[in-house]
């Protein structure tokens, strides 16, 4: 092979782990952004549940089936699952900044920096 297919080769690998690297960011940041919707919508209906009274009926959907309870049923169950989803975001976040770090590492540890225009930051 001559010097020129192989700098082509290489900087083809380059690329695909720079691709993975982005695209594994990409994934998380979606995740990331879907959980903190979900996390204002529930802020949401508990703000709203607040001055109900507890034995007022209200509905929720479970499983894309649509039950009767009472406020008082709902509202703890609402509060759990808004403190489970902000430990899943805090993890995303911390599964962020691992892999944003980890692809850093990589980047500073080429053997022959590519130049800008190969690998580009953002």
């Amino acid at each position: 092979m001559s010097q020129q297919q192989v700098s082509v080769r290489k900087q083809q690998e380059l690329q695909l782990h720079y691709t993975n690297y982005k695209n594994s960011l990409q994934q998380i940041a979606q995740k990331i952004g879907d959980i903190e919707q979900e996390i204002e919508e529930h802020k949401l209906v508990l703000e709203t549940l607040g001055p109900i009274p507890e034995d007022r009926k209200c509905f929720r959907m479970i499983h894309g089936v649509l039950v009767e309870r009472t406020v008082k049923d709902i509202a703890p169950d609402l509060q759990t699952n808004l403190e489970n989803l902000k430990k899943v975001l805090d993890d995303l976040m911390k599964q962020y900044k691992s892999k944003q770090d980890e692809m850093d590492k990589w980047k500073v540890s080429l053997p022959d920096r590519p130049s800008s225009r190969e690998i580009p930051d953002g």
